[in-house]
């Protein structure tokens, strides 16, 4: 799915435009508010019968948060900073796409039609990357370093690879959304001598629509940081670089663990036997789409070579 990318709509909300057509707002806000309310219980049941070893500082601070504020996706005070109204936007009148200022330069959306949408997107995708957000794929001890080779998988609008672009030597932004790559040239136009936007899917096969990363980097340097975010589409990306991994060709590896309730656990098993060290960013994210207990999930792995 790349109309919008998962955790950039309303989280709590289906993503599909046809559902917001069918069904009345008051109607949607009513079964909306029964379904947090029934997840917010299931979510003090779990946490009552775990076995207090078990029972973590994070943990705990989701919980604390949670009997104060409604269910968020972000069970944080962080959130209470970030409100669409506040996002300067902009249109850009020869490109008819709206933009806004993102670390001092240009970020374009997918579109210059709906401004309320734009600052809800872009809301989200400052919200997403504050430090204290589970979603933040960078920090103090894992980062991108000078002249360092970035692949972006799944870049939507290029937030990620925007925020080190000045540092990095090349970067791949792979992006099948035709939206998204018009607004992606638009974004990294001051740098198109070394940021290349390839507009396939990443995947397990190379096809007309799809490429592996073993493929595409058989005969290129391969990559020093690679950042995965593909809607619950990453263990077919980690297919499809299999050699990449097992010949320690990449050094560090932010991938994103939320999709699915069990790919956090699988992921860093999987990394962890071959060679890698793993950790993942801090808290918890509340997920709804296919949500099952322990319901929290981890964010985002990051694996580095020793």
């Amino acid at each position: 799915m790349r109309k919008f990318h998962a955790t950039r709509l309303p989280l709590f909300y289906p993503t599909g435009t046809a559902y917001f057509s069918k069904i009345r707002p008051q109607r949607m806000k009513a079964k909306e508010f029964l379904q947090k309310k029934l997840l917010k219980q299931l979510i003090f049941r779990h946490y009552k019968n775990m076995p207090p070893e078990e029972r973590t500082p994070e943990w705990e601070e989701v919980i604390g948060w949670l009997r104060k504020n409604r269910l968020s996706v972000f069970p944080y005070s962080f959130t209470a900073r970030y409100d669409p109204a506040k996002i300067e936007l902009r249109l850009d009148e020869k490109a008819q796409r709206f933009y806004t200022i993102y670390q001092g330069h240009r970020l374009y959306y997918r579109d210059g039609e709906n401004a309320r949408r734009a600052r809800r997107y872009f809301n989200s995708v400052f919200l997403e990357q504050d430090p204290h957000s589970p979603h933040r794929y960078l920090s103090g001890d894992f980062d991108v370093e000078e002249g360092d080779v970035v692949v972006d998988v799944g870049a939507a609008e290029g937030n990620f690879s925007l925020d080190v672009v000045e540092r990095a030597g090349k970067i791949y932004l792979f992006e099948p959304d035709p939206a998204w790559q018009e607004a992606l040239r638009l974004t990294f136009a001051p740098w198109k001598e070394k940021v290349e936007i390839i507009p396939k899917m990443v995947g397990a096969v190379t096809d007309d629509t799809h490429v592996a990363l073993d493929d595409f980097f058989r005969e290129r340097r391969p990559s020093d940081f690679i950042k995965i975010d593909v809607d619950g589409a990453e263990a077919e990306v980690l297919k499809g670089m299999e050699d990449l991994l097992n010949e320690k060709r990449i050094r560090k590896i932010a991938l994103c663990t939320y999709h699915r309730q069990e790919d956090a656990g699988r992921f860093a098993r999987h990394l962890e036997k071959l060679g890698y060290h793993v950790s993942f960013s801090h808290g918890y994210m509340i997920f709804r789409k296919r949500l099952r207990p322990p319901y929290l999930r981890r964010g985002v792995l990051k694996a580095v070579l020793p």
